[in-house]
């Protein structure tokens, strides 16, 4: 019985694979005889139309009939959106990498770097749903790092970019995203007791991400962990700070260890 299984299912496989092979070479047979031009057209056509298999597939055809040229440089670059769209984000990266180091000076090469940041912007799909209650906190860093990355390199070299808008825009939220992250770590290190790895984090947002909504937390995390350290010195500089920047802020009135009543494990992330 298990040969028979084992015979079945290699068919099956084979068959598999035949049918594949047998899409390609379709395509092959039917395009044979097509120009430049009309492949690429053709290949656009099914990428506009949301057929990002076939279009991926005309496109490597392209590329591998035609591999000289503006047709094929450009069908490296749409081959990276159709991976994109397609929901195939490491072969997006890579079609975009492979892009990038073949051709450095390309006249496109703003788009290239607009549309690895938005990959690795959407990399975690549930980020997507994240974005209206801005719940950051356990969002991938380094994504989010690299994601700024791309979108930065954009605004540096193309600050004309029709991209760079929107760019800038995205990088505004990556940075909120690393705050926020290291905001969650903060806090879970204050609700451990590590409170100088904690006073470190908060020290940290408010050195690398001062525009960001978590600054004033972050002093009252490094007021509340250097006192818990009994480094009242320490613990006045935040302080201070924090009455300067947020006169209104609660945590003058209750340090911050007495300001939550949030389980620590609700803060790991």
């Amino acid at each position: 019985m298990k040969k028979i299984l084992l015979v079945v299912a290699l068919g099956l496989a084979l068959g598999g694979c035949a049918g594949t092979k047998g899409t390609i070479d379709k395509d092959a047979q039917i395009t044979q005889d097509w120009t430049v031009e009309k492949l690429y057209a053709e290949a656009h056509d099914e990428l506009n139309s949301n057929n990002y298999t076939r279009a991926i597939k005309l496109y490597e055809i392209l590329e591998s009939r035609f591999p000289n040229g503006r047709y094929a440089q450009q069908a490296q670059l749409d081959t990276a959106y159709a991976y994109y769209k397609d929901d195939e984000p490491e072969k997006a990266l890579a079609a975009v990498e492979r892009f990038q180091r073949n051709h450095p000076q390309h006249p496109n090469m703003d788009y290239a770097l607009y549309l690895k940041g938005l990959v690795l912007f959407n990399e975690d799909q549930s980020f997507l749903n994240k974005l209206a209650s801005q719940d950051w906190s356990d969002r991938d860093p380094k994504a989010n790092r690299d994601a700024y990355q791309a979108f930065a390199e954009l605004v540096e070299r193309y600050p004309n970019s029709k991209y760079a808008p929107d760019a800038t825009e995205r990088m505004a939220k990556l940075v909120d995203a690393l705050g926020g992250n290291e905001i969650a770590v903060a806090r879970y290190y204050m609700k451990r007791g590590a409170y100088l790895a904690a006073a470190n984090r908060a020290q940290k947002i408010v050195e690398r991400y001062q525009n960001t909504r978590f600054v004033e937390e972050s002093l009252a995390i490094m007021e509340s962990s250097y006192r818990k350290m009994n480094k009242t010195q320490l613990a006045d500089d935040p302080r201070r700070i924090l009455a300067q920047n947020f006169p209104n802020s609660p945590y003058l009135q209750k340090p911050w260890h007495e300001s939550t009543s949030i389980p620590w494990w609700r803060y790991w992330r």
